[in-house]
């Protein structure tokens, strides 16, 4: 069983960046794509970027494309979310999540984080 635990969250201003963290134990990551979601107040979660389980293959949403970078660390069951040009938009719980595919669909991802709280203030 996968136990995933988000850090890195924070305030900041409006064309700032922030580094998020997402921990995983109880059973390597290493043959899992890994994904970001966010979900702000009042809307429903949303897929953010995803990485393949080899880590040769990245994707993100349109919303943050050019601006959030995912990576992942094997040695340390960790993956990453570099987020620069934050915007007050990007405000947000992320989530981190492990998934089948690397679909951006929420149903696809088994095992997700308690989240980590991003504020963008402009």
């Amino acid at each position: 069983q996968v136990q995933l635990v988000e850090s890195g969250g924070g305030l900041v201003q409006a064309g700032g960046s922030l580094s998020l963290s997402c921990a995983a134990s109880g059973r390597t990551i290493s043959s899992y794509p890994m994904g970001w979601f966010r979900q702000a107040p009042g809307k429903e979660r949303e897929f953010v970027a995803a990485i393949s389980w080899s880590g040769g293959s990245t994707s993100v949403a349109d919303s943050v494309k050019g601006r959030f970078t995912i990576s992942r660390d094997y040695a340390k069951n960790t993956v990453y979310l570099q987020m620069n040009s934050l915007k007050s938009e990007d405000t947000a719980v992320y989530y981190c999540a492990a998934g089948r595919t690397m679909s951006p669909s929420i149903d696809n991802y088994f095992a997700w984080g308690q989240g980590t709280q991003v504020t963008v203030s402009s």
